[in-house]
C-alpha cells in the first residue's frame, strides 16, 4: 500500500476512518526524512490493515504545531483514534517492522482503560 498525504483537512478523516495509521512527519530540506522516506514506503508495501500517512511540516505547519512536533523526522502511531507511540528520527526497516508488530499487538481495551484513568487523574 503506498502512503497517503495527511493534510488539516483529511486529517479527522483518515484518522476516525482507520484502526491503525502511522505518520510520518518529514519536510523536504529534512536530509534523515529524505533517507527515511523509501524504508517507510517498503514497509507499507508489507503491512496489510495499516495505512501509512506522511505530513509536509513545512506545507502543514498547523497539524505539525498541534502535535508539538519539534523535530523531524517524527514518527506517530495511532490505534482506534488514541495516540500510542509518538518517536523522533528515522528507524531502520527491521526496526520499523518490529514497531509496527509490537503497536499491533497491543491489547487496546487495556490502552483505553489506562486513558481514561490517566485523564481523570489529571
Amino acid at each position: 500500500m503506498s502512503t497517503i498525504e495527511l493534510t488539516a483537512d483529511n486529517f479527522n478523516e483518515v484518522i476516525s476512518g482507520n484502526d491503525f495509521v502511522i505518520i510520518d512527519f518529514w519536510a523536504e530540506w529534512c536530509g534523515p526524512c529524505r533517507k527515511f522516506g523509501p524504508v517507510f514506503e517498503r514497509v507499507s508495501d508489507k503491512h496489510e490493515g495499516v495505512v501509512f500517512a506522511k505530513v509536509d511540516t513545512e506545507a502543514q505547519r498547523e497539524l505539525a504545531q498541534a502535535f508539538e512536533i519539534t523535530s523531524i523526522p517524527t514518527l506517530m502511531i495511532v490505534r482506534e483514534q488514541i495516540d500510542i507511540f509518538r518517536q523522533a528520527g528515522a528507524l531502520p526497516e527491521a526496526g520499523l517492522d518490529d514497531l509496527i508488530n509490537q503497536a499491533r499487538s497491543l491489547d487496546m481495551e487495556e490502552v483505553r482503560a489506562s486513558s481514561t484513568t490517566a485523564d481523570k487523574n489529571q
